[in-house]
């Protein structure tokens, strides 16, 4: 089908394209005149755990990150296909939380252009020539409007790329960090101030009034970061990519022989937002890592936005299979630049799991459909009854 650029389409598929996103918002957070940091790309996720060792066994034996360096405080792990410090940091402390969403910058300039952006919004800001953690240079760490600690940072040590270290692979390989996932109350308010940061919107879930989630990108995939509706400022997951499904399917077959299986809270599967394919995991401390493959190419400046309605059960799945309540519920808290975990503020507008759970706990609703769901399918949404 042709598609007119001018205009919201529906598309075949179910959901619709259009030139932009529903990011309106009446309560707006100002745009700096200051120039925003040219922003290339997710770069690492501090992850403080409260026991160090169940986590190295859980990230590393079990996921198959390499260890770039460790004491008996902190770990610095990476991926395969990387070539900087690290992409993780787990670090040893009372609360499990996030330390720092970090995003890597196109120049030493840039770092400087993060801390002008940002104190012209007001925004704590924390400035390190040396750095923060072990691998990264000069550094600037701030507490964002949205109460989420983001730190970006040019200079970094490289380490060796091991893509062509085949006898270390896995069949699970991890090759790059690919996204986070924030939870916030607001979620146009937040996609707004994310557009003044640079990126740009390449998906969203909506109905005629309200926003649930964002997807925005730096890097030319679906997205360097999300933006979840929900009690926040909390992070949702960190996801990780693979090279192909059946890696996916591998690190089940991985957990189910290692009889660690309750690691899996969801999937594996394919979602429709992304069309990526997934497996959703928890670590020991109850941080959630996707395990995530084979989204598209969004690069062009012309790229449409997706836009999912609500009431779509493929939204979320693009085989229909019911998201666990935890998935929607559950998440990690925030630290601010002092180490303390961030206040939690509710989210007043409607919640995306309660709209799409009919009032008998298990209809799952679905809009413009006269045929009522079979019997046999409902089970699977009935709110706590996942087996």
């Amino acid at each position: 089908m042709k598609i007119d650029k001018n205009k919201r389409t529906k598309t075949s598929s179910g959901f619709y394209v259009s030139q932009h996103a529903s990011v309106n918002t009446d309560n707006p957070i100002p745009t700096p005149k200051a120039e925003a940091p040219d922003v290339l790309r997710v770069a690492y996720m501090e992850l403080q755990v409260t026991d160090l060792a169940a986590s190295r066994k859980f990230y590393v034996d079990v996921l198959g990150l390499h260890v770039s360096h460790e004491d008996d405080n902190e770990i610095y792990l990476r991926s395969s296909e990387e070539f900087i410090h690290h992409n993780l940091l787990l670090k040893k402390g009372p609360v499990a939380a996030v330390g720092a969403f970090s995003y890597r910058v196109r120049s030493p300039e840039d770092v400087d252009k993060a801390e002008a952006f940002y104190k012209e919004l007001g925004c704590r800001t924390e400035r390190r020539k040396d750095g923060f953690v072990e691998g990264i240079g000069d550094s600037v760490r701030v507490e964002d409007p949205l109460g989420f600690p983001y730190e970006f940072f040019y200079d970094v040590d490289h380490v060796e790329r091991l893509a062509w270290r085949y006898d270390l692979h896995v069949p699970g390989a991890l090759v790059r960090l690919d996204h986070f996932n924030q939870v916030t109350p607001d979620v146009p308010r937040a996609a707004a101030y994310m557009q003044d940061l640079g990126f740009r919107v390449t998906e969203e879930i909506a109905d005629g009034e309200t926003v649930y989630a964002a997807w925005m990108r730096r890097k030319p995939t679906v997205h360097d970061t999300a933006m979840t509706g929900g009690d926040g400022p909390r992070m949702h997951h960190v996801a990780f990519a693979t090279h192909e499904k059946h890696n996916i399917l591998a690190i089940c077959d991985r957990l189910g022989a290692l009889r660690q299986s309750d690691a899996i809270e969801r999937g594996p599967g394919r979602h429709g937002v992304s069309n990526a394919f997934y497996l959703y995991l928890r670590d020991p401390d109850g941080h959630r890592v996707e395990i995530y493959t084979q989204d598209y190419w969004t690069g062009d400046p012309d790229n449409p936005v997706v836009s999912w309605d609500v009431h779509d059960n493929q939204r979320r799945d693009w085989w229909g299979t019911p998201v666990v309540p935890s998935w929607y519920t559950d998440a990690s808290l925030v630290l601010d630049l002092d180490g303390n975990p961030k206040e939690v503020v509710e989210r007043t507008d409607d919640s995306e799991m309660e709209i799409t759970i009919g009032a008998d706990g298990f209809s799952y609703t679905r809009a413009d459909d006269d045929e009522e769901m079979p019997d046999w399918k409902k089970g699977e949404f009935k709110l706590g009854n996942q087996l």
